[in-house]
């Protein structure tokens, strides 16, 4: 999460389900306090994450899936992931 769910109660409520809260220290609360290693490679795979998804729904038709059936639907997402995965290895190779 960003820096503004940077509140005392969401850290609780994280901890309290046992889980570990990845939120951007936000400065306003004073200085900005930097993740540690296991943190920073968590937020930079589930930033990676959020990206793809985001190409997927704003560029590769994820966002308004117009047809109907299971079947169907992985279809039309898993010809966008091809596409998107297709346009990547093509900005690898320039």
């Amino acid at each position: 999460m960003d820096g503004a769910y940077d509140a005392a109660i969401i850290h609780e409520q994280t901890e309290r389900h046992g889980k570990i809260a990845v939120i951007d220290s936000n400065p306003r609360r004073g200085e900005k306090i930097d993740f540690d290693p296991p943190k920073k490679l968590r937020l930079r795979a589930r930033t990676e994450a959020e990206r793809v998804n985001s190409h997927l729904k704003d560029d590769y038709g994820g966002r308004y899936v117009r047809v109907r059936g299971a079947v169907k639907v992985m279809s039309h997402l898993m010809f966008g992931v091809l596409a998107l995965t297709a346009m990547r290895l093509v900005s690898l190779g320039t």
